[in-house]
């Protein structure tokens, strides 16, 4: 064994490494009985941190509010 081989990786450092890069999941599962589809599952994952250089893609941008005209 190598030393590289050898190196253990705490479980704190393995997450913070594949959220930094982001980890993508995906799978199916599929519910059968006599050949006979029952239930059908697909999973698609997104999982990466967010902070303020990389917004959350979920939160819309900020929207002015409309402006109100004044009355002649």
């Amino acid at each position: 064994m190598t030393v590289i081989e050898r190196r253990e990786i705490a479980l704190v450092d393995l997450l913070d490494r594949l959220l930094a890069g982001g980890v993508v999941i995906t799978g199916d599962i599929t519910l059968r009985i006599a050949d006979v589809d029952l239930v059908r599952i697909d999973l698609n994952a997104l999982i990466s941190s967010v902070n303020e250089t990389v917004p959350s893609p979920f939160e819309l941008p900020p929207v002015a509010p409309p402006r109100l005209e004044e009355p002649r």
